[in-house]
């Protein structure tokens, strides 16, 4: 169900297992047909631009993408028709031979995932970087050996449809308000996130933070192996986590301090994207959640004109208020939860609207002074102007690059 990155991953999975695969997907743009292209020379059925009761018949499970909800009609007439429903890391998981380490949040996954894939590398080992940031775990397991490694990024939305998925160290460096458009009510989405150690028993490994009081209570209910971690001096929570998961491992301190200093950042995570008239500009569409662009406002020293906005995920703004006050000069909104942040901010700050992406880097720069950093950080998903995160930070570049080859 989906044919996006997930979905031809697990197509392309089962049908070299020699299963009989089929797809549906509702979208009928040029990225499912790429995607469907890739496909051809493969006796797999699609279904593009609809869903019907017919094409999900007698199958016997389905493997959802992430992005899909549960209301979606394939997942409702698969429920009806008792055909089993698995997540696409589940599938990758039961055929995986290697050693899973598994990290979840709200906040912090991509950078400590891919940090731990680096530690695991500076330290000799073969691994394997999956999940939003890298390819899908379906996409690589048939490459991963008994001695290998998994850092694998996993959201509450892949954990939704988890059987057996059990990791050998699970990772949860966070928890607050997100995806309340997708989860009935906070105690649901919490609900979600402990199941990354629902399976795991006392041979596994739950790294959990100590300074979240929600994270931390998840010890009492756990089988597994309980390591905290704490930020301390010269070292943020991401980092110390990175720390406690290598610690498990045998990995030196020192060897991950290394990789620390020379790690260079992700891509659409306070990314530089370049300086134009002395003004910085900083890719941070990764941010979907308020909590990302405090984090973002607060490692930033130069004022900012802040560009925020998407589609709305049940979030509560207000919280960056107070900081927005002492570090924003201005906001440029855009779009369908610009409204509802212009409300919650409150009269905090001088707000504008901007109908897309590129007029808004404009009006930023046209706000900006010398010494200045224009920011993306959206607290919001891309899901209403964009295809997801990754184009939209994209877009942002592009528009930057323009936006400096205008001024000479």
């Amino acid at each position: 169900m989906g044919l996006a990155r997930s979905g031809l991953a697990c197509a392309d999975l089962l049908y070299n297992l020699g299963a009989e695969v089929s797809i549906t997907d509702n979208q009928d743009n040029e990225a499912t047909r790429l995607n469907a292209s890739r496909l051809k020379s493969k006796s797999i059925n699609l279904e593009l631009g609809k869903h019907t009761q017919e094409f999900i018949k007698n199958r016997d499970f389905m493997v959802v993408s992430p992005g899909v909800p549960n209301n979606a009609l394939p997942i409702v007439w698969a429920e009806q028709f008792k055909i089993p429903i698995i997540s696409e890391i589940e599938l990758a998981w039961v055929l995986c031979a290697g050693t899973v380490i598994a990290i979840t949040g709200t906040n912090g996954k991509t950078t400590v995932t891919t940090l731990i894939g680096k530690v695991l590398e500076a330290a000799g080992k073969n691994v394997f970087i999956c999940g939003n940031i890298s390819n899908p775990f379906s996409g690589e397991v048939n490459k991963i050996e008994a001695d290998n490694f998994v850092a694998l990024e996993v959201s509450s939305f892949q954990l939704e449809r988890i059987q057996n998925f059990k990791p050998k160290i699970a990772v949860i460096l966070n928890f607050s308000c997100n995806h309340l458009d997708r989860h009935k009510d906070i105690a649901e989405y919490l609900g979600i996130k402990k199941r990354i150690f629902m399976n795991q028993d006392s041979s596994d490994y739950l790294v959990l933070n100590y300074d979240d009081p929600v994270v931390r209570n998840f010890s009492k209910e756990t089988k597994a192996q309980v390591v905290y971690f704490k930020e301390k001096e010269n070292l943020n929570p991401n980092q110390s986590g990175v720390l406690a998961a290598a610690s498990i491992l045998g990995i030196d301190s020192e060897l991950c301090f290394k990789v620390f200093r020379e790690f260079k950042g992700i891509e659409h995570r306070l990314e530089f994207v370049t300086k134009i008239n002395n003004v910085i500009f900083i890719n941070d569409s990764k941010a979907t959640t308020a909590d990302s662009t405090i984090w973002a406002l607060k490692n930033i020293p130069e004022p900012i004109i802040l560009i925020a906005g998407g589609r709305h995920k049940g979030i509560d703004y207000k919280i960056i208020r107070d900081l927005a006050r002492e570090k924003v000069k201005e906001a440029i909104l855009i779009g369908e939860a610009a409204e509802r942040i212009k409300d919650s901010l409150g009269g905090s700050l001088s707000i504008q609207r901007a109908i897309t992406l590129k007029e808004a880097v404009q009006k930023a720069f046209s706000k900006a002074s010398p010494g200045d950093c224009v920011l993306l950080s959206p607290m919001c998903s891309s899901f209403d102007m964009f295809q997801d995160f990754e184009e939209r930070g994209k877009v942002f570049k592009e528009a930057v690059f323009n936006l400096a080859r205008s001024q000479g």
